[in-house]
């Protein structure tokens, strides 16, 4: 399992905007091998900022990296550079391989 995450740092006055953005944007992460989850996370609010992170979930490496350099990729994120850039800096990429997962237990 491969877990792929970008974090973005958004000023407080651009955080709604910010997440309409992407609560209204088409993913293209469905069409892709290797693909199993997608969360956009909110995290704490810190010195008039507030802390964000996208965080994909892939069978593997190979396969998240087939998807940066896919049609689907260029299309899902055609609109990024249409809008106001709405956080701090560039979003900070972080990639994670599982070296242990543990599951919920299933009740019947």
């Amino acid at each position: 399992m491969y877990l792929a995450m970008n974090r973005f740092t958004v000023p407080l006055e651009n955080a709604a905007e910010f997440e309409e953005l992407w609560l209204s944007r088409e993913s293209r992460l469905q069409d892709m091998d290797g693909f199993l989850s997608f969360h956009m996370l909110k995290g704490p609010e810190n010195e008039g900022a507030i802390l964000y992170a996208s965080h994909t979930v892939w069978q593997s490496e190979a396969q998240f990296r087939s998807w940066t350099t896919s049609e689907e990729f260029r299309a899902s994120h055609a609109r990024a550079g249409q809008s106001r850039k709405l956080h701090e800096g560039a979003p900070r990429f972080e990639g994670f391989t599982a070296i242990q997962q543990i599951d919920a237990r299933q009740t019947a």
